[in-house]
C-alpha cells in the first residue's frame, strides 16, 4: 500500500531546482569532493545528526575521535560518535532497499547504547513534547508489518528517489520502530536511498541545516502527523536538500587558488598524469596557468616531472 502524500506545485518546483543543482554538480569534478572536504562533511554530518539527539560533543572532539585520539567527554556521547563513525566509513555495506540491512545498521549504530539494538521494539511508545504526548506510535505488534510494507513501497514504487527518501524518512519516524535511535536512522537511511541514485549525497551534510533549526524539522513531522500524509515533510526536506546543494555549489564556485588546485588534485593519488589530465579537472584554467601550477607542484615535491615537451609526465 502506497503511503499517502500529495505532489504540490511547490514540491514540483523544488524537484526541478534540486535536479538542476545535481546536474550542475555532476557536470564536472565537483561530484567527487576531495578527501579533505569529504572528511569535513562527514564530521559535520555526524556532529549535526547526533546534536539533534542531544549529543554534546563538538566538531573538534569528533575530529579527534576520527583520528583515533583520546578525548574527555560523557561516555555515552563518545560511544554514539564512535558507532556513527564506523557506520559512515562503511556506508557501502548497507543496502537501502533491504530490511535486514536496515536492522543490521541500527544494531551497529546503537551497539551497547540500548539492549535491543537491531530489534524492533516490544512495547508501546509516545513521543513527548515538554509534558505533553506529541505522538503515539502504532502498537508494537504492528511494527514488523508496517516496516515490511514500507520496504515493499521502497522497492516497488516507481516514484523518484527524492520523494521515496522523504516518504521513508517520515513514515519510519511515524512508526517509531525502535526504542531509541529512530531519528538518526531516519536521516541516515534517507541519505542511503538518495546515494543509490545521486552519489553526491554521500558528501552532503544536510543534517547541518536541520540541526540549525530543529523546531522546523519537528514541526514538519508534526504537521504531517496531523494531516495524515507526508506532504509537509516532503516539502520541508526538499527545502533542506535544495539549500544544502546550493551551499555546495557556492563553495565549489569560489575562486580556487593555486594551492587549492594542487591540494585537490594530489588528494586523488593519481599515480601518473599529464598537463592535459590536470586541465581536465580544472576546465577553466589556461595552459599557462596549468604549467605554472605543475612547476610549483614539482618545486614543492608534491610530484616529480619526467620526460620533456609533449612527452612530459608527472608522477605523484
Amino acid at each position: 500500500m502506497k503511503p499517502p502524500y500529495d505532489i504540490t506545485p511547490e514540491i514540483l518546483r523544488l524537484i526541478t531546482s534540486i535536479s538542476e543543482k545535481v546536474g550542475a554538480i555532476n557536470a564536472n569534478y565537483l561530484n567527487k569532493p576531495s578527501p579533505k572536504l569529504r572528511k569535513e562533511n562527514r564530521i559535520k554530518t555526524i556532529h549535526s545528526s547526533l546534536k539533534i539527539e542531544g549529543n554534546t560533543l563538538t566538531e573538534e572532539q569528533i575530529t579527534a575521535l576520527l583520528e583515533n585520539k583520546r578525548i574527555i567527554g560523557p561516555k555515552k556521547d563518545v560511544k554514539e560518535v564512535l558507532n556513527a563513525i564506523k557506520i559512515y566509513e562503511h556506508l557501502e555495506n548497507y543496502k537501502p532497499f533491504n530490511e535486514h540491512s536496515f536492522l543490521e545498521c541500527h544494531k551497529h549504530l546503537m551497539e551497547t547504547l540500548i539492549e535491543d539494538a537491531g530489534k524492533y521494539r516490544k512495547q508501546g511508545v509516545g513521543i513527548m513534547k515538554g509534558t505533553q504526548v506529541e505522538h503515539y506510535a502504532p502498537p508494537h505488534e504492528n511494527v514488523p508489518f508496517l516496516m515490511k510494507d514500507l520496504f515493499n513501497y521502497l522497492k516497488s514504487s516507481k516514484e523518484i528517489e527524492l520523494i521515496k527518501s522523504c516518504v521513508f524518512h517520515y513514515e519510519m519516524e511515524f512508526i517509531h520502530p525502535f526504542l531509541d535511535g529512530n531519528g538518526r536512522m531516519g536521516r541516515l537511511w534517507q541519505t542511503l536511498i538518495l546515494m543509490e541514485k545521486y552519489p553526491v549525497f554521500e558528501y552532503l551534510p544536510f543534517e547541518t541545516l536541520i540541526s540549525k533549526n530543529q523546531e522546523k524539522y519537528y514541526k514538519a513531522l508534526s504537521d504531517s502527523d496531523k494531516s495524515g500524509k507526508s506532504t509537509e515533510f516532503i516539502k520541508y526536506m526538499f527545502g533542506v536538500i535544495n539549500k544544502s546543494l546550493e551551499e555546495l555549489l557556492n563553495f565549489n564556485s569560489r575562486t580556487l587558488t593555486q594551492k587549492d588546485r594542487l591540494e585537490y588534485f594530489v588528494s586523488f593519488n593519481k599515480r601518473e598524469f599529464s598537463r592535459k589530465d590536470y586541465m581536465e579537472i580544472f576546465k577553466g584554467i589556461s595552459v599557462a596557468t596549468a604549467s605554472r601550477d605543475l612547476k610549483k607542484g614539482v618545486e614543492l615535491k608534491l610530484f616529480k616531472k619526467i620526460g620533456d615537451k609533449n612527452k612530459t609526465k608527472y608522477i605523484i
